[in-house]
């Protein structure tokens, strides 16, 4: 298949590794993966607070950057985002007939139908759970309340995370809490934001889990920082960063709270290097074009 991939701008601008790592597993089964370059936001944060007129220039470039998939230019697109994913599937469409453009409200719908998170893509898409991973950690995984709640990956990332060789996959505790971001919430609801999340990384913290693992960089961006001020030693990192992993190309998770005893690192290593100076944009790293 060819294949469009869509970022998202969180993961662009601060977390390339989920997707080069969605690039370069994508690839390593087979696929051709493209880069529109025209794509930018998918307009979350514009509908989230309520700015729906702002919010339809945002729109109006997604679609136009997507569409050449429904000429038959690409087979489909993905998104290693859940939360993404369910903006375009359930905001663009809303927002463009509430601010009377039909004719956009239909295209948008027309890409949204062929737009899929990575476990979506994988299960659904290519008919494939065991992607010949190699992950020798304790994991325990987190679904994010999008990715339940919004478009309904359901046991999707479980299904791909169980085939995994050498993983010990352990269950979450109150799995289905939500971790307490849900963007502008956490800077709105400061203090229940901030007790949701400690919840949840005790819960983590109680599994013995080495990697907490998410499909949604956000969210873990919002746990990561708990862990890290809570001195915990546990990583987080995205579901493609652990189906990338091979026996002969391992993937160490690179954003994470520094272990116990470790100073961090500086350096301006690979994604997956186990360094924190990955590449500023997914779009210039491994394989993306």
């Amino acid at each position: 298949m060819r294949i469009a991939i869509f970022p998202t701008c969180i993961a662009d601008a601060m977390f390339p590794y989920a997707p080069v790592a969605t690039v370069r597993l994508l690839e390593r089964l087979g696929h051709e993966v493209v880069f529109p370059a025209d794509q930018a936001c998918c307009g979350q944060m514009h509908v989230n607070t309520g700015y729906y007129r702002m919010a339809m220039p945002v729109i109006r470039n997604y679609v136009r950057s997507f569409e050449p998939m429904l000429d038959g230019e690409w087979d489909a697109v993905v998104a290693p985002s859940a939360s993404c994913v369910g903006s375009v599937r359930h905001q663009q469409a809303m927002v463009a007939r509430q601010e009377g453009d039909e004719a956009l409200a239909r295209q948008a719908e027309r890409v949204a139908e062929r737009t899929y998170d990575l476990s979506e893509l994988l299960v659904d898409v290519l008919g494939v759970e065991d992607v010949g991973a190699t992950f020798p950690h304790r994991v325990t995984y987190h679904p994010t309340c999008h990715s339940l709640r919004m478009i309904k990956v359901g046991d999707r990332p479980l299904r791909l995370l169980r085939a995994v060789r050498g993983i010990d996959l352990v269950p979450l505790p109150e799995a289905e809490s939500c971790c307490g971001f849900g963007g502008t919430f956490a800077l709105k609801n400061a203090e229940t934001s901030t007790a949701m999340v400690a919840d949840k990384a005790d819960h983590i913290v109680a599994t013995g889990a080495e990697v907490v693992v998410s499909g949604d960089y956000s969210c873990l961006m919002n746990i990561g920082g708990r862990l890290s001020r809570d001195g915990a030693d546990v990583r987080v990192a995205h579901l493609a960063e652990v189906l990338v992993a091979t026996a002969d190309e391992p993937w160490e998770p690179a954003v994470l709270p520094p272990r116990r005893g470790e100073a961090g690192c500086a350096c301006d290593g690979p994604p997956g290097s186990g360094c924190a100076g990955a590449p500023a944009s997914a779009a210039a790293a491994g394989g993306a074009r």
